[in-house]
């Protein structure tokens, strides 16, 4: 059985952008897609908690609300990212403040690391990823396919 080491998987033209900022950051996202209002109302957004509720209050952008993250916000946009339903992600997280749920933070980026999805964890990133060609493009990404390694792995197993 021959299988391929990458699975690609297509982030289309409108994009599914979760949105995540820690309290202390919240203000700074607000203005951030304030600034980039008319490239974000031509996708889908989402956000954890407050965030989500904030945002939609202050630019009048729909965004779905998810928990917020201490309450598990974060490891449902994690979910989705899995499920296929997250594309890009923008969190804006304070790396000098101590957050009680930094276990869910460190899973959040590593799922996002593992399935090859754009992921800004300030504003300088947002800002070259929101700006970049691909917002307003198709794009291939490549997802590591882990029923390969599994296989290989069953492989070696079995060969011992």
């Amino acid at each position: 059985m021959i299988m391929d080491e990458y699975i690609n998987f297509t982030i289309e033209k409108q994009k599914h952008i979760a949105l995540i900022a820690h309290d202390s950051k919240k203000d700074e996202i607000i203005e951030w897609v304030q600034e980039h209002k008319d490239i974000l109302k031509n996708h889908f957004l989402s956000g954890t908690g407050t965030t989500a509720r904030l945002i939609s209050e202050k630019t009048e952008l729909p965004v779905r609300a998810y928990n917020s993250g201490p309450l598990g916000g974060d490891q449902q946009i994690g979910a989705k990212i899995v499920e296929g339903s997250i594309d890009f992600v923008i969190f804006f997280w304070d790396p000098l403040e101590s957050q009680p749920h930094d276990p869910d933070v460190k899973a959040l980026l590593r799922i996002a690391a593992v399935y090859d999805i754009p992921i800004a964890n300030n504003r300088a990133t947002a800002d070259f990823l929101i700006t970049s060609r691909y917002m307003s493009e198709e794009y291939e990404r490549k997802v590591i396919n882990f029923n390969k390694i599994m296989h290989n792995r069953i492989e070696e197993m079995t060969k011992e």
